[in-house]
């Protein structure tokens, strides 16, 4: 895969099951290689004062964290999981809807991992109800310092699929406790299930993180062989 190698060079530590043997993550490079590469502090994105409109047509993001605002664009793709950037620097890993990784923040989630399928990306299987999953992230607060950095945060989520207020739309909410207490909302049409817009968590002491389809990717092209 090579788009979580993009990743790792925006954020070597977040790497996880995907790192390649040729990227060594932070944590474990001597404190002066790390300092020069990364610098002391913690390395934060800018955020635009007037947000970047993408190009027509290229898929973009927009991503909102409290009053803070930034348009994404489409940096790679492997079926479902993508990685996008805002020209400031703040990056996401998605996989379907969900944000699985981010780079540029005060803090990051470095990593998330399903115990088993991640029911979000079931929905046009499920349908409407009530389901349970379980999920474990990392979470850090410096790409430079190990002690700052939370492994195995176990989260044990409630998953509540219905009827939006706004017709031909289902209202997807997540409830999640365990080490952390937060709960996430995702809006998709009901006709197809394609999440539109979402407020996801992406760590402690910070506003959920709002992203909004500005573009959404083209599906692949389907070719019938002739027979």
């Amino acid at each position: 895969m090579r788009w979580p190698v993009l990743l790792c060079l925006l954020l070597p530590t977040a790497c996880g099951p995907f790192l390649s043997d040729d990227i060594v993550p932070a944590a474990l490079m001597p404190d002066g290689l790390t300092e020069a590469i990364f610098g002391t502090s913690e390395p934060l994105a800018e955020w635009e004062s007037e947000p970047t409109e993408a190009p027509q047509g290229e898929p973009a993001l927009s991503l909102s964290l409290g009053s803070r605002r930034g348009v994404a664009v489409l940096l790679q793709e492997e079926g479902e999981r993508r990685l996008w950037r805002t020209p400031g620097g703040v990056a996401v890993a998605t996989d379907g809807a969900r944000v699985v990784a981010t780079a540029g923040l005060r803090q990051v989630l470095a990593a998330t991992r399903f115990d088993g399928t991640d029911l979000l990306a079931r929905l046009p299987e499920l349908g409407q109800g009530e389901f349970r999953a379980t999920r474990v992230v990392d979470l850090m607060r410096s790409a430079t310092n190990p002690t700052r950095m939370r492994f195995g945060v176990r989260l044990n989520c409630r998953m509540i699929v219905g009827p939006a207020e706004v017709e031909d739309t289902l209202l997807v909410t997540e409830i999640c406790r365990g080490d952390a207490s937060f709960t996430n909302r995702f809006w998709a049409d009901a006709r197809n299930y394609a999440v539109f817009r979402s407020e996801q968590w992406v760590g402690d002491d910070m506003p959920p993180l709002v992203v909004e389809v500005v573009t959404a990717p083209t599906s692949p092209e389907i070719i019938l062989l002739p027979r």
